[in-house]
């Protein structure tokens, strides 16, 4: 004991197998317990690191994702635009067709009531020099 006693007064310890020590005893015990536990904390951290960029690397898949189908959806949305001034156009080109033949129906129209009153005057006419003779 007076041994023991004397080493503890330098800062040496005797562990139970009688092996000098720096540290005491249970000092010894819980530097290894908690040396154990941080060895389970860095694997748990390690692990929540992985989940973390696992995380993050889906993450920015789906961005991609949502990025193309935004850029999808907008590009359908131009073609729908441009489908719809194409048939706008070709909407006003038919109006102006159906105004172009409507004017020409009407030129027509005339001419043959021209045409009519012309041979119905020739007719009278015929019948007139048929009549005189």
């Amino acid at each position: 004991e007076a041994a023991q006693a004397a080493l503890r007064e330098v800062g040496l310890h005797l562990d139970e197998l009688n092996k000098l020590r720096v540290l005491e005893p249970g000092g010894a015990q819980e530097t290894v317990q908690l040396q154990e536990e941080c060895r389970d904390f860095l694997d748990k951290i390690a692990e929540f690191h992985k989940i973390v960029g696992s995380l993050v690397e889906l993450v920015d898949q789906l961005a991609k994702a949502t990025e193309n189908e935004k850029m999808k959806a907008i590009g359908a949305r131009n073609l729908l635009k441009s489908i719809a001034k194409q048939r706008e156009a070709q909407e006003q080109q038919l109006k102006a067709l159906i105004a172009e033949k409507k004017v020409q129906l009407e030129r027509y129209r005339v001419e043959y009531e021209s045409l009519c009153k012309t041979e119905a005057d020739q007719n009278e006419f015929i019948d007139q020099f048929i009549f005189q003779k």
